[in-house]
């Protein structure tokens, strides 16, 4: 039988293996072994390993920019759209945790030579969400930190889990807890987009010769 295998059966296994172990824990040979064929079939049909790295990293872009794209443009009025996008973003990363795992492995400085992943692929989002939200977001607030915020919650949460009231974690794997935190999410959102509250009124001056 020949050596053949399907280009995206390489991209999916090299998926896996740099969001458990990040890109500089990945060896092409590690690659190699876990589907079982040669070095130089993973090069002939999917490239080097800096080659898959980034179609790995592209193809997790392009299916969170997809679902993005989708809620954004279907999005209601007002306030209802940030809770709209905050609940696609936690959706897609629940049902996709190998997106999460491979951002993850780049926050602990992994493929810390591959410098651009960030404005080509992460900064893009930002600005497509940002300029569906911006009038919504009060002046006081940026709206880049609101973003940040939603996403470092997410992650945080997926990554770690949330103490439980008597003991242990609460995880991403309990779809009850997904919903407790989805809860409290969407309290932290409103919160950030509350009105500044106006100064408070000053007392008038008593004038003490009267």
């Amino acid at each position: 039988m020949p050596n053949v295998i399907a280009h995206q059966r390489v991209i999916d296994c090299a998926t896996r293996l740099f969001g458990e172990l990040g890109y500089d824990g990945t060896s092409l040979q590690l690659i190699s072994d876990s589907l079982g064929v040669s070095t130089s079939t993973v090069i002939e049909v999917a490239g080097d390993k800096y080659a898959l790295y980034m179609e790995v990293m592209g193809q997790a872009f392009e299916a969170e920019r997809a679902m993005l794209e989708a809620v954004v443009s279907q999005a209601g009025p007002g306030r209802s759209a940030v809770h709209e996008i905050v609940d696609g973003y936690l959706d897609f990363h629940v049902a996709n945790p190998h997106n999460r795992a491979l951002w993850a492995q780049r926050s602990v400085a992994d493929a810390a030579d591959i410098s651009e992943l960030e404005d080509r692929y992460v900064r893009p989002l930002f600005k497509l969400v940002s300029r569906r939200i911006r009038d919504l977001v009060p002046p006081d607030v940026d709206t880049y930190y609101l973003l940040g915020t939603m996403v470092w919650c997410v992650h945080g949460f997926l990554g770690s889990g949330v103490f439980n009231r008597s003991q242990g974690m609460r995880r991403a794997d309990d779809p009850a807890a997904v919903e407790s935190f989805r809860a409290q999410l969407h309290v932290l959102m409103e919160r950030l987009l509350a009105p500044q509250a106006p100064p408070p009124l000053k007392a008038p001056m008593v004038n003490a010769t009267a």
